[in-house]
């Protein structure tokens, strides 16, 4: 299990990632996306559009808590060495 986490952390520091996330963002929030959900259709009384703009929002937050945490990591010291460099 530690090893599975410590191969996300690592994926998640890859410069790529922040670009290939950030680009993912631009592509959700222009008019093919935005045309898709911009229906009159009620989804527990929430119109469909909202829903969609309020999940991505939650989803990008976190996204870069995720890589946040993932930035930390790098900073704090190595369990291996019991915390010397």
């Amino acid at each position: 299990m530690k090893r599975l986490r410590t191969h996300i952390i690592h994926r998640l520091k890859l410069r790529e990632s922040w670009i290939i996330f950030f680009i993912l963002g631009v592509i959700m929030m222009n008019f093919p996306f935005l045309h898709i959900f911009n229906k009159p259709i009620l989804l527990f009384g929430v119109p469909l559009l909202f829903l969609y703009l309020t999940e991505g929002w939650v989803i990008s937050i976190c996204v870069i808590y995720l890589f946040m945490r993932a930035s930390r990591h790098e900073d704090a010291p190595n369990d291996e060495t019991g915390g010397r460099s």
